[in-house]
């Protein structure tokens, strides 16, 4: 089940390539190009042209601070406006190499093969980066969409079930989000962790082309794209208070629940809405299907997850922006006073998870 298919952009448009058992083809397409790579595929990559460079998929290198090294090797490698940078790995290494490329002699062309479902599913295509500053989660980035997006289902051999689950639910977040058509079809190839690759395929371009839409009637972030933040403002804050113990999707799926419990406390009823009990269904079995949670969340500090929740960057001054389930089941985003009743309500959303899957 190959696909093809282009994403407008302000910069121009570009590719995005399904095919299972490319990746051997695109390694020597890509022989001059300057391709940074993460090195859990060292020992094995290809011997082609002068050879990656290679980069821990750690969020200490998906910063600021670690940017100047990627950039000076890049430099002595021989890199100039005209090179091709090639990113290969998941969305540490997206997130770096594209706000590299977006930076290096003012911009380099470059392209983008995800190796992780989460990447593969979501993240590869909108054309952002988002970087950390010390102890502040993606507080800086750039808009620079890629000239190609080269995905290869079969890297899923290479993923940890807790990865895999990740993926699956920023998948299912994005179709949600999208409506009942792109949920349905979610749904509809019985997405799970052991899934192969062959069906896979239909999980990526579906939530691809879910996605699709809303970076294309809104590139930079302004109404719509905004609900795919959903998950994320709890999400983010419960993966930054773990020290990334907890996987980005995972945290993602336990930041969904926290929104639907917030909600469910302050007095919404989602008993008549399916489509709700559908989405925390497959939530729940992915988030439990990482074997590693339940002492994570043991360990985890609530006081530091509410001080990294206040923190968040989308945030004014006077309201907490977060995303929200309405009463009919459609995404909405909520400006909810910045109060300490608010903030009282946020602490039991997140103990009652924390304490539903510990």
């Amino acid at each position: 089940m190959s696909a093809s298919f282009n994403i407008q952009s302000s910069t121009g448009e570009y590719s995005v390539t399904v095919e299972a058992g490319a990746w051997t083809r695109w390694v020597a397409e890509k022989a001059s190009a300057s391709v940074v790579a993460d090195a859990f595929f060292q020992p094995t990559y290809p011997t082609v042209g002068t050879g990656p460079l290679f980069v821990e998929a750690v969020e200490t290198n998906k910063s600021l601070e670690a940017s100047p090294a990627l950039i000076e090797q890049m430099r002595r490698s021989g890199a100039n406006r005209s090179t091709e940078l090639v990113a290969v790995g998941g969305g540490i290494i997206q997130d770096l190499s594209a706000f590299i490329a977006s930076v290096y002699m003012r911009g380099l062309r470059w392209t983008y093969v995800p190796t992780t479902v989460l990447a593969m599913v979501d993240s590869c295509i909108g054309g952002k980066s988002s970087i950390n500053v010390g102890p502040y989660k993606n507080l800086v980035g750039t808009f620079h969409p890629p000239q190609q997006v080269l995905i290869d289902p079969e890297f899923i051999q290479t993923l940890p079930v807790d990865q895999r689950a990740s993926g699956l639910i920023e998948a299912v977040k994005i179709c949600f989000c999208r409506g009942e058509e792109a949920f349905d079809k979610h749904l509809s190839f019985s997405p799970s962790t052991s899934m192969p690759s062959d069906r896979l395929e239909g999980v990526i371009i579906n939530s691809l082309l879910a996605k699709k839409w809303f970076i294309e009637v809104d590139e930079f972030d302004k109404k719509e794209r905004l609900l795919l933040n959903f998950g994320h403002t709890f999400g983010h804050a419960m993966e930054g208070a773990s020290h990334f113990a907890i996987s980005h999707g995972i945290a993602v799926g336990l930041g969904i629940e926290c929104a639907i419990a917030y909600q469910q406390n302050s007095g919404v009823d989602y008993s008549a809405v399916t489509r709700v009990a559908r989405l925390r269904s497959h939530l729940s079995e992915m988030i439990r299907s990482d074997a590693g949670l339940s002492e994570q969340l043991r360990k985890l500090s609530v006081e530091d997850v509410l001080e990294r929740f206040v923190s968040d960057k989308k945030h004014g001054k006077d309201f907490y922006a977060l995303i929200l389930i309405a009463h009919d089941g459609s995404v909405v985003i909520s400006k909810e006073p910045r109060t300490e009743s608010t903030l009282s309500a946020v602490r039991r959303a997140v103990e009652q998870i924390v304490e539903a899957y510990a």
